[in-house]
């Protein structure tokens, strides 16, 4: 898996990128991300997009064997590296290299530790962020990208133009997948169920999604995910007398039937920039409750597509999800307008082409 083959994927006539100017434009791709993280993931989903929209990429990623092997399923060559520490002239070496042979006519960083290994070129260079960054790190930047107009208004407040700040959405897979098995997670097929998934980590506030889970009896949550919180969760969940209840699900790949199996997704977070998970539940049909943070308020509109509680407040959110689980023309109406959300804004052809017409405006 590393870089052999350049080759455009072959247009079709059928193909309504045909006709676009950004078909055949050279596009390095940089990731140094973890192992696990909806980043990562999204990262992935793009990179293949843009390869069958005909965007000739090369990618530089850290050596890790699933998304070396999804990249590779498209046809994305791919030049591993180890994107350390400050002192990394490993990498520096490799990304040098890369551009020399490859040509690029763009360079796309994601987040900051990549962005810090591209130098300056013949190419214009794209960062994409996908939360509040340090923005001194992307001086060197010619153009930034934010999934939600909050982060273009954050590069605006830090001095960046508008006419090189720009707002994209994430999109996510909207094919429908059969339910995952509730009885292999000791789930009763009736009992009403809430899922929630993300990293381990304080500001997903998984504790605060765990307390309300006491006011909720009868109910069970899924918790699909990792991270360095785990083992403070599992305790919180022993201590709360949960454990009956909540059941930890490891780090799920593919999360679609985990939404089909459940009756309400639950976003807890106290700092959220997006919430991918919201599109993720939209596409498969569940209605969100979520915290007010950052991306959650972007996304959802409050009764239409979604319910919002105020952030860190249990009771609220146990209330809320109390409700969701009980009033099924208002779970209707929430799948309904989610659904509608998705498929004017978030869907992968309305991404995909701000993508193509901003690589052909930035190299005018």
């Amino acid at each position: 898996m590393t870089a052999t083959n350049n080759a455009a994927p072959v247009s079709s006539p059928k193909n309504p990128a045909a006709k676009n100017p950004a078909i055949g434009i050279r596009v390095l791709q940089m990731m140094a991300g973890a192992e696990q993280g909806g980043a990562e993931l999204y990262f992935a989903r793009l990179c293949a997009a843009l390869q069958r929209a005909g965007i000739i990429q090369l990618a530089i990623i850290r050596p890790q064997p699933e998304r070396m092997t999804s990249l590779d399923a498209v046809g994305i060559p791919i030049i591993p590296a180890p994107f350390g520490g400050w002192f990394d002239f490993t990498t520096r070496r490799i990304v040098k290299r890369a551009i020399a042979s490859f040509k690029p006519q763009i360079v796309m960083s994601y987040m900051t530790r990549a962005t810090r290994y591209v130098p300056r070129g013949k190419f214009v260079h794209i960062a994409r962020l996908g939360g509040y960054y340090d923005l001194r790190h992307y001086r060197h930047c010619d153009h930034l990208v934010g999934n939600t107009p909050d982060l273009v208004e954050y590069f605006l407040r830090g001095g960046w133009l508008r006419e090189r700040a720009h707002f994209i959405p994430n999109f996510v897979d909207t094919r429908r997948v059969a339910a995952a098995d509730r009885a292999r997670y000791a789930t009763p097929k009736d009992a009403p169920l809430v899922l929630a998934l993300g990293r381990f980590h304080h500001n997903k506030a998984f504790d605060v999604l765990l307390e309300a889970m006491v006011r909720l009896p009868g109910i069970f949550l899924w918790l699909a995910g990792d991270g360095p919180g785990r083992a403070s969760l599992e305790a919180e969940t022993q201590r709360l007398e949960l454990l009956d209840r909540v059941r930890f699900l490891g780090w799920q790949k593919d999360p679609g039937p985990f939404f089909a199996a459940a009756n309400v997704l639950a976003v807890p977070s106290r700092h959220e920039p997006l919430g991918n998970v919201i599109l993720e539940a939209w596409a498969q049909g569940l209605p969100v409750v979520a915290a007010e943070s950052q991306g959650p308020r972007f996304l959802i509109q409050d009764g239409k597509n979604g319910v919002l509680v105020p952030v860190e407040d249990a009771e609220a959110l146990a209330m809320a999800l109390q409700r969701v689980l009980g009033d099924r023309p208002l779970s209707a109406r929430l799948i309904e307008g989610g659904s509608s959300a998705l498929a004017a804004h978030f869907s992968q052809p309305a991404v995909v082409a701000q993508y193509m017409s901003l690589f052909s405006r930035v190299l005018d």
